[in-house]
């Protein structure tokens, strides 16, 4: 029985660094031929990034990819590597728009995958299924495809008869719909469902993506070859998790989350008469079905370290900068950015009020000691005065002087030094508007932005768990985990005197905002009607606050941003 090497290419592009993503790919396609590969595929657009937006609408930068196609198989061929088969995702373009004039005058471009070989483009397959959902905008930057791409690869059995194996190419979305591209792959006699994916990660994605990939190889009777990219670009965090599975459902081959990987397997190729369907089987190789970071809490913690550090080394940041409160949310976010860059270039500044607490301060020092990050105190009570002096300010407004004093001064740190500043808020504050705008909210990149205030406390003990497992100190102080949350703005405040317990907060929030509940369904699911008026009416005012926010990670279905879209003049909605 002869059988196919196939290698997924699970690597991390920047969106329009053509020269340096065709690097990774060369990179990728040299190690899979060393291991003996007859195909390498690379993830959805790996040439350009993704996801690139209304780059797709600029001829320029089309123009710009496709040569960098055509040049990536000369530089394959060039480097001895012509009769590896190149599978690479890439936008191609410019095209004329749709003749209904429905992409008009936006999408010029098709998300295509391009299949190198001897040194020339030998086919290419476009997407069909262009989502229009959550944080995809495909339907406005690209024209689909129709029709089935597949390839054959030349094979020799024990008898060194020529054989061949067809492989069917598809494109993210296009394996989740029933109808389209991935329904005809059986009736092209096809011996592997190939994927190319840009799937950003969500908690409890798996739940989805396997099952899905299982139907699909007991439907098609081939096994599915899923290939996805790794990184964080800007507000998404590309998890990898490639995989391939077999015809019976099994999970023979995995690559690992959030990092660059070559997976291996081997698709066996049983005899077939000639113009029938073949049923092909596979064997992992390099890389065992077994999942070592299946603990949700983990692949959180991995997808916000990895899309703070590809933001950071993505846009050129030496170093970042943020507050040290001695709370929770700070402690998590610089033990995030510790994890993620080293703690040599982590600064953070502990900024007390008057009305900052003594373990409040004592809380921030063990943290930086605990972290090894810089550490610096700018106390904030001189700069203050002043403005409550002349402006006569008390209250709330008083308050807020004393966020936007803290503001003041990270970005003044950041403007002398280059630091990226991080933002602090977690998703259940944003939610409801409990931050100061141009204060506590400043910053570039807001690391928990997705996150709920329970998941930060769970994380909190998960990280610090981890650390004593491996017989490390747990880097966030028990106290800052046990103590209630306080924004410290007047005397003996806590967050409950203005909000629900964060149990309940977040309980209710997780229906309104990311399962798009109405305020009567809240009711009628148990919740105190009083109680879901008051965190809808504080979730649509703080639409506006929302909009000016810094950009984080996304680990929700439903993540600030590009997921969820709405007015900000808007009447009352139910």
């Amino acid at each position: 029985m002869v059988s196919l090497r196939l290698a997924l290419a699970q690597t991390n592009p920047i969106v329009g660094d053509l020269v340096g993503n065709a690097d990774q790919v060369l990179e990728a396609a040299r190690a899979a031929a060393a291991a003996g590969a007859q195909v390498v595929a690379t993830g959805e657009m790996a040439l350009s990034g993704y996801p690139i937006e209304d780059l797709a609408a600029q001829p320029a930068f089309l123009r710009a990819a496709a040569e960098a196609v055509e040049t990536l198989a000369a530089r394959l061929a060039a480097a001895g590597l012509g009769e590896l088969v190149v599978v690479v995702g890439h936008p191609d373009g410019p095209h004329p728009a749709s003749p209904d004039g429905r992409n008009a005058p936006v999408a010029i471009a098709q998300n295509c995958a391009s299949v190198l070989h001897r040194g020339r483009v030998i086919h290419r397959a476009v997407k069909h299924h262009l989502p229009n959902y959550g944080v995809f905008d495909e339907y406005r930057t690209f024209i689909p495809g129709d029709q089935l791409t597949t390839f054959d690869v030349a094979l020799a059995d024990s008898a060194s008869e020529p054989a061949r194996a067809r492989v069917a190419l598809i494109i993210c979305e296009d394996l989740w719909l029933d109808a389209g591209p991935a329904a005809d792959a059986r009736g092209a006699g096809s011996d592997l469902l190939l994927v190319l994916n840009a799937s950003p990660f969500e908690r409890d994605k798996d739940d989805l993506r396997l099952p899905l990939a299982a139907r699909r190889a007991a439907e098609l009777a081939v096994p599915v070859a899923y290939v996805n990219l790794v990184g964080g670009q800007d507000d998404l965090v590309f998890d990898g998790d490639s995989f391939v599975m077999d015809v019976d459902g099994s999970l023979l081959a995995r690559a690992p989350r959030f990092r660059e990987d070559l997976l291996l397997a081997e698709i066996r190729i049983p005899p077939a008469p000639e113009d029938e369907a073949t049923n092909a089987a596979c064997t992992g190789a390099d890389h065992p079905a077994l999942v070592a970071d299946d603990d949700d809490l983990e692949q959180v913690w991995g997808a916000l370290v990895l899309g703070l550090r590809d933001y950071v080394e993505k846009n050129g940041f030496g170093s970042v900068i943020l507050g040290l409160s001695g709370g929770i949310d700070s402690a998590v976010c610089a033990a995030i950015a510790v994890d993620a860059i080293g703690g040599d270039r982590v600064y953070g500044v502990s900024m007390p009020s008057r009305w900052s607490s003594e373990h409040s301060r004592s809380d921030a020092d063990d943290l930086a000691e605990r972290l090894g990050l810089h550490y610096s105190t700018e106390p904030i009570a001189d700069l203050v005065a002043p403005f409550e002096t002349q402006l006569g300010l008390e209250g709330v407004a008083a308050e807020n002087v004393q966020a936007r004093a803290r503001g003041v001064i990270l970005m003044a740190k950041s403007n002398q030094a280059g630091h990226l500043v991080l933002t602090t808020g977690n998703k259940s504050e944003l939610s409801v508007g409990y931050s100061t705008i141009y204060g506590d909210s400043v910053g570039g990149f807001a690391p928990i932005k997705d996150v709920p205030k329970t998941l930060v406390w769970a994380l909190a003990r998960w990280r610090n768990a981890a650390a004593a497992v491996r017989g490390q100190t747990p880097p966030i102080p028990e106290a800052s985990i046990t103590k209630p949350p306080s924004a410290e703005l007047r005397p003996d405040q806590v967050d409950q005197d203005s909000l629900p317990p964060y149990e309940l907060l977040d309980a209710i929030l997780d229906g309104y905002v990311g399962r798009r509940l109405g305020r009567a369904d809240l009711v009628a699911a148990g919740f105190d009607a009083a109680t879901v008026e008051r965190v809808a009416d504080l979730v649509d005012r703080a639409e506006w606050k929302r909009r000016q926010g810094a950009i984080g990670p996304k680990i929700s279905g439903m993540a600030f941003g590009r997921d969820r879209r709405l007015p900000i003049t808007v009447r009352r909605t139910p």
